[in-house]
């Protein structure tokens, strides 16, 4: 008998309760959560997540989840982190109008019909399908054109897996492997060396540093194109530091409003 009463502890400790999200919250009433850190606890099953209808921020990542469905009335949810679990559709979240940022890395995603249900989210800026530092992916991900593939799905999308796509800072990330492709594509005609026996080989060709003028051009433009960048950049980070000192201000009625950043 203690031993199927174990059992059923566990059981129940892998579920989504209201105990469960009362006692990681702090909050009494479920209507009144805002955000959830559930990250690694064996989850298999969401249970009863979907009452928290205020939920904006939610990390569910290094779980054992493999169903969405009770995150479909989640409308105002914001963020979402389901990284590293058993995930093989998305299409609960077609119905999170206000989702923003979304990691899904490390799951069971194979193909785009399995990110259709996205396509309508016209909040959704971000996503991450693959995470080399943690050495999370996606099957979907073995294909080479998944990125453009993503983008032309869910044409709001500014950034994927961590890299800007569109919008600010996109031009220049483009016009960098522009250039790189323009020197690999000079060194590749360019002259070759001899290797003299017994001498040590230069770690670059001689002309190497010799630009023609038509390498110049592209340089200058893009050191025209970097100022511009980054001057948006600036006024970028001096908005971003005001909004992080507004977040934070707001967060002080938290004890510990550091294990909410996701």
């Amino acid at each position: 008998m203690e031993n199927r009463t174990g059992k059923e502890s566990d059981s129940e400790s892998r579920k989504v309760t209201s105990q469960l999200l009362k006692s990681k919250s702090g909050e009494f009433d479920l209507e009144s959560i805002l955000f959830l850190k559930l990250k690694g606890l064996g989850i298999y099953e969401l249970g009863c997540i979907g009452e928290c209808l205020s939920l904006e921020r939610l990390d569910l990542s290094n779980n054992n989840i493999t169903h969405l469905g009770p995150l479909a009335s989640l409308k105002l949810m914001v963020v979402l982190n389901v990284s590293a679990n058993r995930i093989v559709t998305l299409e609960p979240l077609g119905s999170c109008e206000s989702l923003q940022s979304l990691n899904v890395a490390g799951n069971h995603i194979s193909s785009l019909e399995n990110l259709q249900s996205l396509a309508g989210l016209r909040k959704l800026e971000t996503i991450r399908l693959r995470d080399p530092i943690s050495n999370l992916s996606n099957p979907l991900c073995t294909s080479s054109t998944y990125r453009s593939s993503v983008l032309d799905m869910i044409p709001s999308i500014k950034v994927i897996d961590g890299e800007r796509v569109s919008g600010q800072g996109s031009d220049l990330y483009q016009l960098c492997k522009d250039i790189d492709n323009s020197l690999k594509r000079f060194l590749s005609n360019g002259p070759v060396a001899a290797e003299i026996p017994g001498t040590a080989k230069p770690w670059v060709e001689e002309s190497y540093w010799d630009l023609k003028p038509a390498e110049s051009s592209i340089i200058d433009e893009a050191y025209k194109q970097f100022n511009d960048v980054l001057q948006e950049c600036k006024e970028l980070s001096k908005r971003a530091d005001d909004t992080i000192a507004q977040a934070e201000q707001a967060l002080n009625i938290r004890n510990d409003p550091g294990s909410y950043v996701f």
